[in-house]
């Protein structure tokens, strides 16, 4: 109940309109994905900390990116930053597949195993460098990166499909970041940016590290 209170006060009274979307915010229970400390507070509108310096983005945040998809149920979809996993829920309510890609082993493991136990099938985890994608999955109708970049890593472009849609904050860690959706159409990339934003920094491997990883159904 305190979620449907969330999208009927904090997200659609906002502006986001996608049915899916707000139905999907309204079924994931956000609290599963907030630290005990933190479960009074998981539905107000704001980040919280998940722990190794990262955050659940605001519930708005995540409706916004998700909604800049615009999502199809048959689309398969690739995220970027897993982080608790809840975005990744929010997309494995609307889409066919999400693919994602932690960076941070404990996170990783956390998530993967709290969307099992909410019996999200249609996600797939790994533990990697996010920058090089997951390119034996592509393309990909969808990416969002939910971490702040300097600038587009080439890889996610590859690996996005014709008439796929890309969503990415980028800027600076310490300064001023933008939202933005890519498209890509007739081999091109279109650019529209939607305000700024704060994000956590991206996080990269060392080369000896990234394509390491395990991957979770």
């Amino acid at each position: 109940m305190e979620a449907k209170h969330m999208v009927e006060t904090q997200i659609a009274r906002r502006g986001i309109s996608h049915p899916a979307v707000l139905r999907a915010m309204e079924r994931v229970p956000r609290h599963r994905f907030v630290p005990p400390e933190y479960r009074s507070q998981a539905y107000a509108d704001y980040p919280l900390p998940i722990g190794y310096g990262q955050t659940i983005s605001q519930p708005y945040i995540v409706a916004l990116m998700t909604e800049l998809l615009d999502p199809e149920p048959t689309d398969r979809v690739l995220e970027i930053g897993t982080g608790c996993g809840y975005q990744a829920a929010v997309l494995a309510e609307i889409v066919r597949e999400v693919y994602t890609i932690e960076i941070i082993p404990e996170l990783a493991e956390q998530a993967a195993r709290r969307l099992a136990e909410l019996g999200y099938r249609n996600v797939f985890t790994r533990q990697g460098d996010g920058y090089d994608g997951w390119p034996e999955h592509a393309p990909y109708d969808g990416i969002i990166v939910t971490a702040a970049a300097p600038e587009v890593p080439p890889p996610l472009i590859e690996q996005l499909a014709e008439g796929g849609r890309l969503v990415v904050p980028l800027g600076s860690a310490l300064g001023y970041q933008d939202l933005w959706l890519l498209e890509k159409r007739g081999g091109k990339v279109f650019r529209t940016n939607y305000g700024g934003v704060l994000f956590v920094p991206l996080t990269r491997a060392r080369r000896a590290d990234s394509s390491e990883g395990v991957v979770h159904q």
